[in-house]
């Protein structure tokens, strides 16, 4: 019979502490206490054999233990390791983990901490499972709660997030409405004023995308008179050229456009693919078939 890893023995050591019956002498907290601790102990022998989903069992063991002796941020702390540990490969147990620890942290007030998981519970929806409408419902929430806390910039940086999803949803109204939060935001400082520029060329690019070159200019007519600079730079240019050729149906111009913005500018992947779908929409506008 093989050797037990030392892992192994711990966890049934953990077990063992976690299912006897108390003494006349303890009271069942300690014993859950002890138990809690065994299983730390297990989850984090289980990391050195790089065993991460019964790393994460263990964790998940140890926070059950800390619930039942009412020690919620020990339970909020262990659910959080089971998540890290889950993050190597099992993202869809590190999101329930990382549910788990927001419940305890909310009910304790600690909103800032909440914020922080619920963005790594976006990030993994984003890269681990390609689910771009609960990445957006997690950055939303957890834009929210860094506002609360008055972790501005962070919130904001959340928020840009949640816009650039919201677009990629084809949801263009709620994407202009928080590329303009984050510019109004950055617009009351000195430091993040220069970013204006890029969060009003992707809300314009979100208009157009929507096939509505008039609130495009619209808007851009309003991000001029909130910011005197903003006219003259290559961002607004760029946009007047892009409803020029919208407007005339026009998809040389348009690409002539883009592809000078491009040389001195590089494109990113969301920006190309958003001007990917402007054109597409002045070609199906064209119905003689003629660009």
């Amino acid at each position: 019979m093989p050797a037990k890893s030392p892992a192994q023995a711990l966890l049934e050591k953990a077990d063992k502490k976690a299912n006897s019956s108390s003494g006349w002498f303890s009271s069942s907290s300690t014993k859950f206490e002890e138990a809690g601790d065994l299983y730390q102990q297990a989850a984090n022998a289980y990391k050195l054999e790089k065993l991460f989903k019964e790393a994460g069992d263990a964790f998940a063991r140890e926070a059950e233990c800390r619930e039942k002796c009412s020690e919620t941020n020990e339970a909020a702390n262990a659910w959080w390791n089971a998540a890290k540990a889950y993050k190597r490969g099992f993202p869809d147990l590190a999101i329930q983990a990382l549910s788990q620890t927001i419940t305890h942290l909310t009910k304790g007030g600690r909103f800032r901490q909440a914020a922080d998981r619920e963005k790594e519970i976006g990030q993994i929806y984003l890269q681990e499972m390609n689910d771009v409408r609960k990445a957006c419902e997690s950055f939303e929430r957890a834009a929210e709660w860094y506002s609360q806390e008055d972790a501005n910039a962070t919130a904001m940086a959340c928020y840009k997030d949640a816009a650039d999803l919201h677009a990629d949803l084809d949801e263009y109204p709620q994407a202009i409405a928080r590329y303009e939060q984050v510019a109004n935001h950055s617009l009351t400082s000195a430091l993040t004023k220069y970013s204006v520029k890029e969060y009003w060329l992707r809300a314009s690019l979100c208009a157009l995308a929507m096939g509505d070159p008039v609130t495009a200019k619209r808007n851009l007519t309003k991000y001029s008179n909130q910011d005197n600079g903003f006219s003259t730079t290559r961002e607004a240019k760029f946009v007047n050229y892009l409803i020029e050729a919208v407007e005339g149906g026009d998809t040389e111009q348009f690409t002539g456009a883009v592809v000078e913005f491009d040389q001195v500018t590089k494109l990113d992947n969301w920006k190309t693919a958003m001007l990917l779908k402007i054109k597409k929409g002045i070609q199906s506008d064209d119905p003689e078939g003629m660009l």
